[in-house]
Order: C-alpha cells, then structure tokens, then sequence
C-alpha cells in the first residue's frame, strides 16, 4: 500500500513537470500601481525544468470595429481580409510576452528599409537591421505554447497581433510603441526576453532569471513611456492568470497625441520652426511634422492613425505663424503683390478642400511621397543654379534689385540704422498679365498660370497636412522670376488658405487635432511669425535661397526615410 502511495505521488509530480497547468504558477507583482516609464517586477515560481512564459496583456482589448475613424475603417476593413482576421477580432494593443524562450514564438530575421522602395522594389531598402518577426500561422506555435498567450485563443487573434505588431499602419494606428533604429520605427515590442543575454535592441531594461531546477524566477521589465493614464493589465504566468496592475499618468497628457510632453516645449518648438517658416516662407507645415514625429512623437488614440491627429495639428503652424507675419509685410511694409497672392490663395483653397481626398485613389501615399521628393530635390538644384553668374545675367532685375538692396544694407550699418525695404508698386492689374515695381525694377507674373499651380499645391497640401510652401516659394522664384523678398509674402497667402482648406477637410472627415498640441502650436506659431518677418531682412536674396535649397533636400531625405542620423 505505502509502495502504491508513493509510486502515485511520484507520478502526479512527473505530470506536474510535464504538463503546463496542472503544476499551479505562483507569482507576485512587485506592485500595484506604476507610472509610466516604470519598471515592473515579477517574481515567482513555475513547474522546475520548464522554460517561462509571462504574459502582460493591456485589459481593455481594441478590435477594428472599435475605431471611429473614416479612413481607418477603410483601410482596416481591406487589411482584415488580407491577413485572415475579422473586424470583431480583439487583441489587447498593449502585449508583452516575457520568455526565455523565444524561439516558441517566432525567429529574428533581417529587415531592409529607407530609399526609394519605387527603384529598389518593395521588402529592400539602403539600410538592413534585424527584427522579431511572429510565427505566420497560430498553428505553428504548438499545443502547448497556445495555452501561455493569456487573451490571445485564437487563429484570428494571433493574425491580427501580427499585423498590429509588424506593419507600419498597425503600429501606428492600434499599438502606438515600436522599436527603432535611428529615428525610423522598425516593428513594435512583443516577445523580449533577458537583454543581458541576446543583447537584442528589443530587449532593452528586460531582464529575466529562471532557475529551472527549482522553477523561482525573477522578470522584470520597462513599461511604455507614453502608456495611457489608468491603463490596467493582467498577467499571466505559464498559462496561469496570476495578477494584475495599473500604470498612472507620469507628466502632463496630450489625449489626442497619446503622448506625455510639457507644452512649454511644443511652444519653443512652434517658435523656432515658425520663424524660420516666415523667413523664407517654405516647409513650415514639413518641418512642424517631423518636430512632431521626431520629439513630440504624435501617435493618435488607438483605432486613430497618427497622422490623422498630425496633419490637423499642422494647420495651426502653416495658418497662424503666417498671421503673425502677415502684419509686417503687408501693412507696414507694403511687399504683398495681391493678385497673384489671392489667385494662388483661391487655387490651394479649392485644391485643399475638394480634390486632395482623391490623391490616394490615383496614386499609393508611399510611391507619391518619393515622386514629390524627385521633384523637392530638383527644385532645390534649380534653386542653387538661379545664384549662378549665367543665369543673374538673364535675370537683370532680380541682379539690379540685389545691387540696390545690399548698397542700402551697407548704408544702414555704416549709419547705425535697421534697413528699410522695398515696397511692391503696381504697374498693371491682370488676369492673366500683371506687372509691379519693387526696388525700382519692373517685375511680370501670371496670376492665372499661377492659380492652376495652386490646384496641385493644394492637393500636396491636403494629402500631408502641411501648406504647401515648400513648392510654392520654388515655383515663383524659378517659374516666375521673383525674389525671395517678394516670393516669401505670397507664399505666406497660399499657406495660410491651404491651412483653411485642408482643416476644414479634416473636419469634415470627422478628425480633430488634440487641443493642448495645437493651443502650443498656435502660441509659438504665431510669436515665431513676428520674429521671422522682422529676421527676413538680415539676410541676403542669396543667403535666403541657399537656405531654401538646404530645407528642400533636407526634405528629399526625409520622404525616402534616409535620415537615420537624425
């Protein structure tokens, strides 16, 4: 009898080793509440001898008919179907899988990215690193891995957790965290395990110890900075539901941008990018978007795609740091050719508001993207060769007026005095002819050619959330012949009726900018713009546009995703 006993025990402890859930896993959270950016720890006990397998799942789960967005339903509703998930299907956005064993889950494999995907085919680029990439098939993960995934029991879900994981558009609409190298975002955290031993960026502030004789481990790991106030999660280990806790807010939160980051920031920001916006009137709307995605990191709620929260926000920039300006040149100074201002201004309007939501039926946003970066960097090579000697020659007002406006420059310093500059004097008003004075040289533009322009202004507008000027002040230095001094005023007009266009457009799609984001903007937005127009006159025709060729390829690089350095 005491033989049998014994030989009974022995095998319900051999079952316990070998059967996940029957061997009960015990552990404890190292507390109940956490800020964000904090690290959690975790310790306990699992059945000795097997590998450890700790799930930290968000609690509040997100399924693509949870989104309220337009375009989001949209696109998710084409993707489901693609990658074999339903539109009910529910994933927890945040989720962690903390083993020693990740090879259960899927492999590292290298990942191509940057350049020209048009010339270098889809899956390459100029860069290569490495990246986790999720079994394809919830399969292939085995019976006993699929009891360790805590709310992921399904082929939909593990579908759907790839696709939220590892694609552009999921990470930047449902997961909102990813890894990067550089500056570009490669796919987002899930399965991480003990940094001091695979050395993997992914892995990062994760630490986990097991001793399997025994089953006791210790994991701990650094929640997600920007991980949303009263966010709680459960945690499961081997399969086992055994605790919970809730991350808090940790600094002051932009709801819409899903982002913790003190306004005062978004501001100095705002001013900086405003003055130099309305210094050479170009690329304001481009240079705000990548200060949003490089320091403030705008996300989006999740089920929102980030840049349906950034593009609205940009509005505030390319509309009130030309405001700002705008008093200044066109009142005290008086360099405003208005005519072809407001034709332009009617054309981007018209452009922004109606035929902008058409682009991306005609034309893939990443392949138009690198088409507009072609034409960026082309334009910024043109801008260089207008200051050369052979074409001054041809432009012999633009030539006269730079004589004129340095000998003043120089007068004004010999005599300790600010410079005074030119004002614009109409000679004819036409729809299609009109001519003006400025510095005492006769200048002529197309207000109508230039109207047509800004129908195609407007649609760029609108597609990037952005105003437009970074084409707007190369078409009229190279198409129109006009200085930067007179260039600059009328680009500020187009930017500030794309800025209306495009954001009502916005609002008509039912897509809102976060507050806070675009009261800080507005602010430093509109104190950069009276800086800027006061800075303009310091600097020379020449210095202007070297500037303005130095911002175009700046934004050639940042279209194909070349800039890792930054």
């Amino acid at each position: 009898m005491r033989k049998f006993l014994y030989l009974t025990i022995l095998a319900l402890l051999t079952i316990g080793v070998a059967t996940p859930g029957v061997w009960a896993a015990t552990a404890t959270v190292s507390g109940a509440e956490f800020k964000a950016g904090d690290t959690v720890t975790i310790e306990g006990t699992i059945a000795p001898g097997q590998d450890l397998y700790l799930t930290v799942a968000m609690q509040e789960l997100f399924a693509p008919n949870d989104t309220n967005g337009a375009h989001e339903t949209k696109r998710l509703k084409k993707d489901a179907e693609k990658n074999k998930f339903a539109l009910d299907t529910e994933i927890p956005p945040l989720y962690y899988l903390l083993t020693t064993n990740p090879a259960a889950f899927g492999e590292t494999g290298k990942k191509r990215f940057g350049g020209p995907s048009v010339l270098l085919g889809k899956g390459n680029g100029i860069y290569s690193t490495t990246m986790f990439y999720l079994k394809k098939n919830f399969a292939d993960l085995g019976d006993e891995v699929k009891t360790m995934l805590g709310p992921i029991q399904s082929d939909a879900q593990w579908n759907f957790l790839r696709y939220a994981n590892e694609t552009d558009y999921g990470i930047n609409t449902i997961v909102k965290e990813g890894n990067k190298v550089g500056k570009v975002t490669i796919f987002s955290r899930t399965v991480i395990s003990d940094h001091a031993t695979t050395g993997n960026y992914w892995d990062k502030n994760t630490s986990i110890k097991l001793d399997k004789a025994t089953g006791k481990f210790t994991a701990s790991f650094k929640t997600y900075r920007h991980t949303p106030p009263e966010t709680g999660f459960e945690v499961y280990v081997n399969g086992t539901e055994s605790g919970s806790f809730k991350v808090l807010k940790n600094g002051f939160w932009l709801g819409k941008g899903f982002r913790y980051m003190n306004p005062l920031w978004i501001i100095i920001g705002a001013i900086l990018v405003g003055t130099y916006f309305s210094m050479i009137g170009a690329a304001g709307g481009m240079l705000m978007a990548a200060f949003q995605v490089l320091v403030v990191q705008t996300a989006g709620p999740i089920g929102i795609n980030a840049a349906n929260v950034l593009k609205p926000s940009n509005m505030a920039l390319t509309l009130f740091s030309p405001l700002g300006s705008f008093y200044r040149y066109a009142v005290v100074e008086r360099r405003v050719a208005w005519p072809v201002g407001l034709s332009f201004g009617v054309g981007i309007f018209i452009g922004s508001i109606w035929l902008g939501k058409y682009v991306s039926a005609l034309l893939p946003m990443k392949a138009y993207k690198e088409w507009l970066a072609i034409l960026v960097v082309i334009m910024g090579f043109q801008t260089l060769r207008e200051l050369s000697p052979k074409v001054m020659e041809k432009r012999k007002n633009i030539k006269a007026m730079v004589k004129k406006f340095n000998e003043a420059v120089a007068k004004a310093k010999s005599e300790g005095t600010s410079v005074e500059m030119g004002r614009i004097e109409p000679v004819k008003t036409g729809l299609t002819d009109y001519r003006f004075k400025f510095w005492g040289e006769e200048f002529t533009i197309n207000p109508l050619l230039f109207a047509i322009l800004g129908l195609a202004i407007g649609v760029v507008s609108r597609s990037f959330g952005i105003g437009g000027g970074f084409l707007l002040v190369p078409a009229m230095t190279t198409i129109g012949a006009l200085p930067m001094y007179v260039a600059v005023p009328i680009s500020l007009i187009g930017t500030s009726f794309s800025s209306i266009g495009a954001f009502i457009g916005y609002l008509m799609t039912g897509y809102l900018p976060d507050m806070w984001l675009m009261i800080a903007i507005i602010i430093g937005g509109f104190a950069g713009g009276m800086l800027g127009s006061r800075a303009q006159k310091l600097f020379s025709e020449k210095t202007l546009k070297i500037v303005l060729a130095i911002t175009l390829f700046f934004l050639f690089f940042r279209f194909f995703k070349i800039e890792i350095w930054i």
